[in-house]
């Protein structure tokens, strides 16, 4: 009959680290399995000891055992730790976890910072990419790190999206004879040398964007842009609200412009990420300027004509259509083709026969159709008094697929 397996994880100062039910459980133990460091805890163990290596043969191993068995891991097990993998493949109750302190919860102590409103990402044989996304969104963040994905990595990704307002504190060889804590900024991390033991932990001391402007509402004067060709602020925020903008999601902005509508719903979305295509020579030196201004970290700027370098873009979640360079039905036939289940679209259009043609365009698509005419005046003063000038009528087309 299989046995019960226990999770124990081992403390920054060995032996001594663990409770008593853990050492007495350890005792008891038929086979010990972990990494060769954590083993070594353990040198008058009475039973086997196995290296912890394939997870998979390993898995093997443990379905059927009849060996009681005990399995070190670092700090809790259950924190980016092989409970994970465990408790998907095992039955729940043939598992009982004794966690210790975390090298991130010690490595807080250590520098005297708070942990927790912390978010904690691993890019440890993971891979940077969505980690990215939310280092770039958080104020504080604990990063595990490996051997290629190291903190220098990190900080190349931070400073490509213009996000460098942090303290680093770069924390090597825990609980080690020869652990070190070294404060530094993000450029610093470049060419700072490390061990392959180490965590990055990121503070955030500055945000241009947040404390000068808006999240949404911002003036139009406030962005570089070519002869004025932007999405006014009152068009801009009824166009977000069509999107239906929610945290985490991927949008394509297909002729961003100015990028008005990429920064605004980037601030809207911290944790998501936004795709803003443009091929204008004239407007991509602008859209530069303002992503750097308004700190648009989660903007990624895609030099392109659509419907061209659609096909190397994530699936979209929503997708607005500000300008399609008279490749409308073109540019909808190859978003239907990536475009998510539930997706939306919302285009502005200024003509009647844009407004026709995409109505036409998306309902032969399958979409259903929602167009608003949005009809702006403002005030602008005349002598000692005021009247209204009004704005050429937009037309917002929202589009999206039922569910099947």
């Amino acid at each position: 009959m299989p046995q019960k397996i226990y999770l124990v994880g081992a403390g920054i100062t060995g032996w001594e680290g663990f409770g008593p039910k853990a050492q007495e459980v350890i005792a008891k133990a038929d086979l010990l399995i972990g990494h060769q460091r954590h083993l070594d805890i353990f040198p008058d163990f009475a039973g086997e000891k196995q290296e912890l290596g394939d997870l998979s043969i390993m898995l093997e191993l443990l379905k059927n055992s009849d060996k009681r068995t005990v399995i070190l891991g670092s700090g809790d097990p259950n924190f980016f730790g092989i409970a994970r993998f465990l408790l998907r493949n095992l039955p729940k109750e043939r598992i009982e976890i004794f966690p210790n302190v975390t090298s991130v919860q010690y490595a807080f102590a250590r520098i005297k910072e708070p942990w927790d409103d912390a978010v904690f990402v691993s890019v440890h044989g993971r891979g940077m990419g969505r980690a990215v996304d939310r280092i770039v969104a958080a104020e504080k963040v604990a990063i595990l790190t490996d051997g290629v994905n190291t903190p220098a990595a990190i900080a190349r990704d931070l400073i490509a999206r213009g996000a460098e307002g942090y303290d680093a504190w770069l924390c090597e060889d825990l609980g080690m004879p020869g652990e070190k804590f070294t404060k530094t900024d993000v450029r610093g991390l470049l060419d700072l040398k490390h061990s392959e033991l180490n965590i990055l932990i990121l503070i955030k001391t500055w945000e241009p964007n947040l404390i000068h402007y808006p999240l949404i509402g911002i003036e139009d004067e406030e962005f570089a842009t070519s002869k004025k060709l932007i999405t006014k602020q009152e068009v801009r925020a009824v166009t977000l609200a069509k999107l239906r903008i929610q945290d985490d999601l991927v949008m394509w902005d297909i002729g961003a412009g100015s990028g008005s509508v990429s920064i605004e719903a980037s601030n809207l979305m911290p944790n998501g990420k936004v795709y803003a295509l443009e091929r204008n020579a004239q407007c991509l030196g602008f859209l530069r300027d303002n992503l750097k201004k308004f700190v648009a970290r989660n903007v990624m700027l895609v030099e392109a004509f659509a419907p061209e370098g659609l096909e190397e873009l994530p699936e979209p979640d929503r997708v607005f259509i500000g300008g399609s360079g008279g490749m409308l039905e073109e540019i909808i036939e190859a978003v239907d083709r990536r475009l998510k289940s539930e997706g939306v679209i919302v285009l502005n259009a200024v003509t009647l026969d844009t407004l026709t043609k995409s109505v036409e365009f998306l309902e032969d698509h399958g979409y259903t159709v929602e167009v608003t005419c949005v009809n702006i005046s403002r005030t602008r003063g005349l002598t000692e008094y005021k009247m209204f000038e009004a704005h050429n009528p937009v037309y917002i087309v929202a589009a999206w697929k039922e569910s099947e």
